[in-house]
């Protein structure tokens, strides 16, 4: 073979190599990381977010990492460049105070794509993931409604934004026009001190069922309202467990279902740069067990307005 048909020869060889890279799936998961403010270990969010995060390792057969405490800038640039000598490249952000630090650093991972929970900033690579969560918060007002016998009730809220705070209080007064809804904020997700001495507050005001909407405190809220023989409604998982009866139902959020459909889109070339918003109707959000509290004709009045909430996108104050 001549210098000149070796020369040809391996450029053809390199074309090849070059139109078969282009070919392929340059969003194929390879790795997943995920970063949290809090714990894994906080039986809520944290949990349900790892589970989720484990079943896509399991799915795809690939490594995931994960790192707990990770609030600030700082920590965010220096995880998400370990994650990526990790062959990381499809990072969940555990929380909504990474929207902003995932666009500020996204343009310099851009094979990487940055997925984070209920929030507004975006770019190419980078998803945010909100759960529609007013209507679970609708569905759990009624409950608190029905079931009030001192017609006052309270919610206790990480922060006045969330959707389940507007839900809860329209479900209530649907119910139950004249109850006194009594609404509290903290400003934290993570602050179970105040919350506790908030739950302490309502109670000496008369308050009897609680909905406590925050990652970190909602299970100890519930067991103290158990304890104190009122009524609850459990948040993000089935909280049942903690109380049986004093237990009215929990508001659901699947999130380790969450991540999986997510990264079903990633793999498939198919996840946007844009905010999207999950429901009832996309089997990320449920009511969990009814307690044997509720009278059954109410049980089965709250499954059918569900039913037809997931049909027909509107609450039973909109039909």
């Amino acid at each position: 073979m001549t210098k000149d048909i070796l020369s040809k020869f391996m450029l053809c060889i390199g074309l090849v190599i070059v139109l078969a890279s282009c070919n392929s799936n340059e969003q194929e998961i390879q790795n997943v990381g995920m970063l949290l403010d809090g714990s894994i270990n906080d039986q809520a969010w944290g949990s349900k977010g790892y589970a989720g995060l484990l079943d896509i390792g399991e799915a795809y057969n690939v490594d995931v990492f994960y790192r707990e405490g990770i609030t600030t800038e700082k920590d965010v640039a220096e995880t998400v460049e370990s994650f990526v000598q990790d062959g990381v490249n499809l990072i969940f952000g555990h929380s909504s105070i990474y929207g902003k630090y995932f666009v500020d650093i996204a343009e310099n991972y851009p094979s990487v794509h940055f997925v984070y929970f209920n929030g507004g900033y975006t770019s190419d690579n980078v998803t945010s993931l909100n759960f529609d969560a007013h209507a679970m918060g609708f569905f759990g007002g009624m409950l608190a409604g029905k079931m009030t016998t001192s017609d006052n009730v309270a919610i206790i809220a990480a922060h006045e934004w969330q959707p389940e705070v507007e839900g809860f209080y329209e479900g209530v007064l649907y119910e139950n026009p004249i109850a006194e809804v009594n609404m509290n904020f903290i400003d934290d997700w993570n602050d179970t001190e105040t919350a506790q001495e908030i739950y302490e507050q309502v109670v000496d005001r008369g308050v009897d069922v609680v909905y406590p909407t925050g990652d970190a405190f909602s299970k100890e809220i519930v067991k103290s309202a158990v304890n104190d023989d009122l009524f609850a409604i459990g948040y993000v998982t089935d909280q049942t467990e903690l109380g049986g009866r004093q237990v009215l139902t929990s508001t659901i959020q699947h999130v380790d279902k969450l991540y999986m459909l997510a990264a079903d889109l990633f793999n498939g070339g198919n996840l946007e740069g844009t905010v999207q918003t999950y429901d009832f109707q996309d089997d990320v959000i449920s009511l969990g067990d009814f307690s044997s509290a509720i009278p059954e004709e109410y049980q089965e009045y709250i499954t059918q307005a569900v039913e037809e909430y997931k049909e027909t996108g509107l609450l039973p104050n909109e039909q």
